[in-house]
């Protein structure tokens, strides 16, 4: 069976395609570094929306989630934007953890894996 990889480096994948399932790596925020948990979890639910695309798939097909805080209190925040972009009646199973995460800047990290 054929294993497809995007934005490959020499540590890790961005995205990766086995078969019918997609996995998309924790994405944490690019551009919006230092903004607010609202702002860098919709930076990073576009990223996810685009590599799905690319994958073949949307977020309708999401199976799991896992979202990681710098501050589980910041929770209200960043489930405005998760329950404003998860496509209606598709949620899929997922955690939400309080994490260190690699710079005090960004705020939260997201991964996913869907279906094709």
């Amino acid at each position: 069976m054929t294993i497809q990889r995007f934005d490959s480096g020499a540590r890790m994948s961005r995205a990766v395609v086995h078969g019918d399932t997609v996995y998309v790596a924790g994405l944490t925020a690019e551009t919006s570094v230092g903004k607010s948990v609202g702002e860098q979890t919709a930076e990073i639910l576009g990223r996810i929306d685009g590599y799905l695309k690319q994958s073949g798939t949307d977020k309708s097909k999401l199976l799991h989630a896992v979202i990681w805080l710098q501050d589980i209190r910041t929770v209200d925040e960043m489930n405005k934007v998760w329950d404003a972009w998860i496509s209606p009646g598709n949620a899929p199973v997922r955690a939400c953890i309080e994490a260190r995460l690699q710079s005090p800047a960004k705020m939260v990290e997201i991964m996913v894996t869907a279906a094709k």
